[in-house]
């Protein structure tokens, strides 16, 4: 593992265990570190809001990586920034579409604005790119009630999301074992649970392939 991809790992390790643990489930060391790459870009996004005392200091935040999608699409990103470094190249090499990134930082905008929470942007779109950067296109309708069970949880409307799993299992069927990573912690619905035990949940979720 090069010094970036080290650093971003921990990043995301800290930042977000549960897609961090998923991402382990990933034999191929380059597909994992590109999975991780993404996952360290939301977290960069996720943290803003811990990281200033004011709203309007938020959505400038916010703003400088919306105008930084714009180096990250056109192949010269921010120097010395290793996520941008390291998404510049990952776009490039998947051909990754530009419109969920930006809906992901629109949406983290319109979260400081206490505008109701998307849950497409945030959850579907990050989950959609994964699966792509793992499996290819074409699978989006599979994983699509996947990463809408994942929101609910995450927005703590577990009854919903319980409701939700059967036709994602369903769904997930299609799915190629390759891109079962990028939607794994859906199957796990408790923050609090020792990592012990989220290892074990995430493996028996691969071996059957549902979350």
């Amino acid at each position: 593992m090069t010094e970036t991809a080290d650093t971003l790992d921990q990043q995301v390790r800290t930042a977000d265990l549960d897609r961090w643990l998923s991402s382990r489930l990933v034999a191929d060391d380059r597909a994992r570190a590109d999975l991780i790459t993404l996952y360290a870009f939301e977290a960069e996004l996720m943290t803003i809001p811990t990281r200033v005392t004011q709203p309007l200091l938020a959505e400038m935040r916010y703003t400088w990586w919306a105008e930084q999608m714009d180096g990250v699409f056109a192949g010269v990103p921010r120097k010395g920034h290793p996520v941008l470094e390291a998404l510049t190249d990952l776009v490039a090499r998947h051909g990754l579409n530009r419109a969920p990134f930006d809906a992901l930082i629109d949406a983290h905008i319109g979260r400081v604005r206490e505008q109701p929470h998307d849950l497409d942007a945030f959850y579907a779109g990050p989950m959609q790119i994964a699966t792509r950067v793992l499996a290819g296109q074409g699978h989006d309708s599979a994983m699509a009630d996947a990463a809408r069970v994942w929101g609910l949880t995450q927005t703590g409307r577990r009854q919903q999301a319980a409701s939700l799993k059967s036709a994602a299992n369903k769904a997930l069927k299609r799915l190629p074992p390759a891109g079962f990573p990028a939607v794994a912690h859906a199957t796990l619905t408790d923050p609090d649970r020792p990592e012990p035990l989220k290892r074990l949940r995430l493996l028996w979720a691969v071996l059957r392939g549902r979350i």
